[in-house]
């Protein structure tokens, strides 16, 4: 009754069934969108809740939508992931991908129509899950998800099994009536905004006399939709903390501060920070000055300390190694704010066991926990993306302990100061030019040496 009071709900959260249909973190207020993804969000979880024919599926089942052309919602490494795009008339559709995800086995999702019509939403996905829960192997829950069945079948007959299905019902009920699109989206109607000019004389004033708001606005602040406004990104990693918390005075305070400046919203990112999505420029350097006072003001947004890590040991009985420890050691040695910047976008994220539930297999640099006769051991991986441009990274080889990770991290960061272009050109890019062997040869060099002696 508590979480139905403020819209909230925990049916389907758990089980083999269609979870939490999930979205970008800025989405409907995003410069860069093409359109608005939470009211397909919100059609297909009501769709999809208490479906008597999903209800039992092989095993878990995820959706992602995203509604830019920079997919923010990691819609490749789910179960099915949706990106909106416009077809040639200018109708909004779906790029539709199927057979992502991470865990023991990760894959990239297959693209199985490069545009599905909005009308079709509902019996595409249909016919999808349709196919999945006949074909989906119910002997072994390791090989159950639809990625297994994806690999297994191939993506070609898959989408054949697909389209053949959808053709059979795709003239039936589930067609989008037009008047409950409206409806749904009438819900997510983004608030009324004053009218403000572009830019902000008052904020460049500001940010002209105090470094500290200047580098904060410039990593933590994305383009609005909206001119004169902002959407702000509050870490919650400050050097050295525990990635992803924050208490319950802070949170307090971020509630205060969603009501004074941003609408009274807040939302959570995948990435584990949270967001203000309405916030005049005219805004930020009173609010930035709150959240610094209060710990919640560090500018690292998307920089090498942003760092996304599971519970891992400490909290985790899945768990075979720590990761919190791992990731704030990770962040001491890099506190530097200078030299954050100076290394540039760079994302790295960490789990504490197979389950990948830190996303390790698309950071720019992952690192997997593992036991190793009775010893923490961590593996890393290279060149992972989990935007648009989707690829899993590659292992680098033997694992390290916990004492010779950290050095390991710095070296290949090391290794792409070194051999990257130009201050422009961005770990992914520099990695997706000249491969793994440089990083390689890099990190384990010491230990040839020592073998060598």
């Amino acid at each position: 009754d508590d979480l139905a009071s403020v819209e909230m709900h925990a049916i389907q959260t758990s089980g083999n069934c269609i979870r939490n249909v999930t979205a970008d973190h800025f989405a409907g207020a995003a410069r860069d969108e093409v359109a608005d993804p939470r009211p397909y969000a919100e059609i297909l979880r009501q769709w999809s809740s208490l479906h008597p024919e999903f209800s039992f599926l092989p095993r878990k089942f995820k959706i992602a939508v995203s509604g830019a052309e920079h997919d923010r919602a990691a819609t490749q490494v789910h179960d099915i992931g949706l990106h909106l795009k416009r077809g040639p008339d200018g109708d909004p559709g779906f790029a539709v991908y199927v057979g992502g995800g991470l865990g023991r086995t990760p894959f990239v999702g297959h693209k199985i129509r490069d545009f599905l019509p909005e009308e079709d939403l509902l019996s595409y996905c249909e016919a999808i899950l349709r196919v999945y829960n006949q074909f989906g192997r119910r002997d072994n829950k390791y090989k159950a998800r639809i990625k297994i069945l994806v690999h297994e079948t191939g993506a070609d007959e898959l989408k054949r099994q697909v389209e053949e299905e959808w053709e059979r019902i795709r003239h039936g009920a589930l067609a989008l009536p037009e008047d409950e699109i409206l409806r749904i989206r009438a819900y997510f109607a983004p608030p009324e905004l004053d009218a403000r000019p572009a830019a902000s004389a008052g904020l460049d004033r500001a940010r002209a006399g105090n470094p500290d708001l200047d580098r904060w606005v410039a990593q933590n602040v994305e383009p609005h939709r909206v001119d004169g406004y902002g959407l702000v990104t509050i870490s919650l990693k400050p050097i050295g903390g525990t990635p992803g918390d924050a208490t319950s005075d802070q949170m307090d305070l971020v509630a205060d501060l969603a009501e004074r400046y941003s609408q009274g919203e807040i939302r959570v990112s995948h990435e584990q920070n949270l967001i203000l999505p309405y916030v005049a420029l005219d805004d930020l350097p009173a609010l930035y000055a709150i959240l610094s006072d209060n710990g919640l003001g560090t500018p690292n947004a998307g920089l090498v300390s942003d760092i996304i890590a599971c519970p891992g040991l400490d909290y985790c009985a899945l768990a075979n190694a720590r990761s919190i420890p791992v990731a704030q050691r990770i962040s001491d040695r890099f506190g530097d704010l200078q030299r954050q910047k100076d290394i540039g976008d760079l994302k790295i994220k960490i789990s504490g066991c197979i389950n990948a539930c830190g996303h390790h297999h698309v950071g720019h640099i992952g690192i997997l926990g593992l036991d190793k006769a009775g010893k923490e051991n961590y593996q890393i991986t290279l060149g992972g993306d989990g935007t648009e441009t989707a690829t899993i990274g590659e292992r680098t080889g033997p694992g390290f302990d916990a004492e010779d990770l950290v050095p390991a991290i710095e070296t290949i960061v090391e290794t792409y100061l070194e051999l990257r272009e130009d201050a422009a050109e961005t770990f992914l890019q520099a990695y997706r030019r000249i491969g793994a062997e440089p990083f390689k040869q890099a990190i384990y060099k010491e230990e040839d040496e020592a073998r060598a002696a």
